[in-house]
């Protein structure tokens, strides 16, 4: 890993930004004297969001899962800031649903915001990157460490943002570019509080051992990309403890398959009633505002 950086004077590019983790790491970095270049969904959320960060933050509206407009997203900042020293690929949305009975479409936005929305973003932004050695993060989640019933578009692609990720690292050390990876827990967010009041989703984290189920304030995942961003570390996490599950995945993994089954009946149950209730796009629908902002693009 590179030396670290003085955050003064870099420019940000993070995706996501209108709220949640995106906006809060804007918030901290924008402390630290980064320049920020915020973009998401939400006109009007990204707009109280850069005034939060002062006169160095620009907004840019556009979808991650279209490439022309994170194109014009980065001529943007590139414009106003004169280059981008780092890209936070934050976007993401959270949709439920059993695989036999998950609405495809909705299973298919998930992966398309989650996955291919952060390669388009590192796409649009490498060049920039690796003209000023910058560095890369890419938000996975703890999800990649054992992967919960009811929930694989969103496992299938964070653990795919994490190779994405791995393999990126390999691609550009000798270019002078450090990609990290970034791994949460549950963290107090609207699209955790969406989960939780979701009809079917709602009682699984309840089933948890409390040390896993815990909610994390966003304020210190703030803290952590931003410490992350200035270290140009390799990952960054919220709680720590996180570090132990990755290294333990392998037996975590072998004893999630072999976990009893009545939380998977449950929710397969619950499903099925909120399907004959909703209809399965709506019960398959990305929780929380920025979901539901994400899932309304084309």
């Amino acid at each position: 890993m590179a030396a670290g950086w003085r955050l003064s004077g870099r420019t940000v590019f993070i995706t996501g930004a209108a709220r949640g983790i995106g906006a809060e790491s804007a918030r901290q970095l924008a402390a630290r004297g980064a320049r920020l270049a915020l973009v998401g969904l939400e006109p009007q959320e990204l707009e109280r969001v850069a005034r939060q960060c002062g006169p160095e933050a620009a907004w840019f509206e556009a979808d991650v899962t279209d490439a022309e407009a994170l194109e014009r997203a980065v001529r943007g900042a590139v414009e106003r800031f004169g280059g981008v020293d780092a890209v936070m690929a934050n976007a993401g949305i959270e949709g439920g649903g059993m695989i036999r009975s998950v609405d495809p479409a909705a299973f298919d936005r998930v992966v398309e915001v989650n996955l291919l929305g952060a390669w388009r973003t590192v796409r649009a932004c490498l060049p920039q990157v690796i003209e000023r050695r910058g560095y890369v993060l890419l938000n996975a989640s703890m999800a990649v460490v054992a992967q919960a019933p009811g929930m694989a578009s969103y496992n299938a692609s964070k653990a795919g943002v994490e190779a994405l990720a791995n393999s990126l690292r390999a691609e550009v050390r000798h270019l002078g570019v450090d990609v990290g990876c970034a791994y949460f827990a549950f963290i107090d967010t609207d699209m955790v509080a969406g989960s939780d009041s979701h009809p079917a989703l709602g009682f699984a984290r309840g089933r948890l051992p409390g040390f896993v189920s815990k909610k994390y304030p966003v304020s210190r995942v703030g803290t952590a990309v931003a410490d992350g961003i200035a270290g140009r570390r390799t990952r960054v996490m919220v709680p720590g403890w996180i570090r132990a599950l990755l290294l333990a995945r392998g037996p975590i993994q072998w004893l999630a398959a072999r976990a009893p089954t009545d939380i998977a009946e449950e929710m397969d149950a619950a499903f099925e009633r909120d399907i004959a209730e909703r209809g399965a796009a709506r019960a398959s629908a990305a929780v929380g505002a920025g979901g539901a902002a994400g899932m309304t693009r084309d």
